[in-house]
């Protein structure tokens, strides 16, 4: 008899397995075989899919959204949260050093591969994480933050509880197979809405495609990231239990959607899937337009100012004008927003003021003041500066940050026709 009394050996020497596993054997196979005659929603149990508006909160899909499943790597969504968290906080600088430990070494793929006793810089470690999903890295970044594994998977559960996420529960950094390690659809979107809102300056790095490691190029896992227009994050997670699961950020315009699937087939399959609800939940939206009789290019025009790319922008002098209208065909581009007001003038004083602190990334934009009607009727306008490189948007974010200035990185699809002030 083995050490759990479940294999015993007859007079020939033939194992034989003990009832207690024969009973369990046969439940599991009537199970599957009853499973096969059952609806669709029943036999995809691990199944799930979600899909908001991270702008206002409203819920476009949900299939079991609610319903726990194996998150898998989508968990290092949560570890590069308390990284951010700690960096902006001073506790975690991007050059600092983390010490890859054996436990961490003998973490199975995905990995780096690092040998124990080696470091890896904080920066290269987010890079590691987002892009290669690497589990090695993501457990030499607990024990760095937490002493423990264990100990940083309860922060990262405290965290969850802290941000709204009421059914996720952590066990480890890296999503590896864990029976108590949880989380649901519903919870995937609020965590990506939260990277996305409490760390623009971050965010970026759920958008690198790949990143290079002494001498060794790694390629993301997200091929969204090049096939779905608009799409700039967020994370991809396998393993057997859970099936393919991805979370997805995608801004066009002024919309930003995050969508989330668990348990897919295949990537291939996941992805088509998250597209076709992607599509869908665009479509939903540009049908409201549609029915508010073209609210967005009618009573919201957008008030487009050039300021000087040479000198800092008097706002009393330069923003006094006429109007007139202006072609644009639907060009998409990259800006930032610093503001949003409820009179058109503060929100121009705040954009041109934006223009003045980093005038090396944002001088070559425009001002446009997007006019955004709330549900009770109010309209609040938006201070944004477009048409600058994505990297000089995230950069001047980064500064003026520091110097106690709002601001978030958009991109913006301007419509047919903009109200310009020159």
């Amino acid at each position: 008899m083995n050490s759990d009394g479940c294999v015993k050996y007859g007079q020939n020497g033939q194992a034989r397995v003990c009832s207690r596993i024969r009973s369990a054997f046969i439940a599991a196979a009537v199970f599957f075989v009853f499973s096969l005659g059952i609806g669709i929603s029943e036999a995809q149990a691990k199944y799930a899919s979600f899909v908001i508006d991270a702008g206002s909160g409203e819920i476009l899909h949900s299939v079991n959204s609610d319903t726990r499943n194996y998150p898998a790597s989508l968990t290092k969504m949560m570890t590069l949260y308390l990284m951010f968290e700690a960096i902006d906080q001073g506790r975690l600088k991007l050059n600092d050093k983390i010490v890859i430990s054996r436990r961490a070494a003998r973490q199975p793929s995905s990995k780096m591969g690092i040998n124990a006793g080696k470091r890896i810089s904080v920066k290269n470690a987010i890079m590691a994480i987002a892009v290669k999903s690497a589990n090695d890295i993501a457990t030499a970044v607990a024990e760095h933050m937490g002493g423990t594994e264990r100990k940083f998977a309860l922060m990262m559960t405290a965290k969850a509880r802290a941000i709204g996420m009421k059914r996720t529960t952590f066990r480890n950094a890296s999503g590896l197979p864990h029976r108590a390690q949880l989380s649901t659809a519903r919870d995937m979107a609020t965590l990506a809405s939260a990277l996305y809102k409490s760390f623009p300056h971050h965010y970026g790095y759920f958008s690198e495609k790949r990143f290079k490691y002494q001498g060794t190029t790694y390629k993301t896992h997200n091929g969204l990231l090049t096939t779905y227009e608009g799409t700039d994050g967020i994370k991809t997670g396998y393993i057997r239990a859970s099936g393919f699961n991805l979370v997805t950020s995608v801004n066009r315009g002024d919309r930003r959607l995050i969508g989330v699937v668990f348990g897919g087939k295949s990537a291939k399959k996941r992805n088509r899937h998250m597209t076709t609800l992607l599509n869908k939940s665009f479509s939903k939206l540009d049908s409201r337009v549609a029915d508010n009789n073209g609210e967005n290019t009618i009573t919201s025009p957008l008030a487009k100012i050039t300021p000087s790319p040479t000198r800092k922008p008097n706002i009393k002098n330069d923003w006094a004008a006429r109007t007139t209208i202006l072609p644009r065909n639907g060009q998409t581009v990259w800006g930032v927003q610093v503001g949003a007001y409820r009179q058109r003038q503060p929100a121009i004083n705040i954009a041109a003021k934006a223009i003045g602190l980093v005038p090396a990334y944002l001088a070559k934009g425009e001002i446009l003041i997007s006019p955004l009607r709330k549900k009770n009727g109010r309209v609040l306008y938006r201070a944004r500066v477009v048409g600058v490189a994505k990297k000089s948007a995230y950069r001047a974010c980064n500064l003026l940050e520091k110097n106690k200035m709002d601001c978030l990185e958009v991109r913006v699809k301007l419509p047919t026709e903009v109200a310009a002030i020159n």
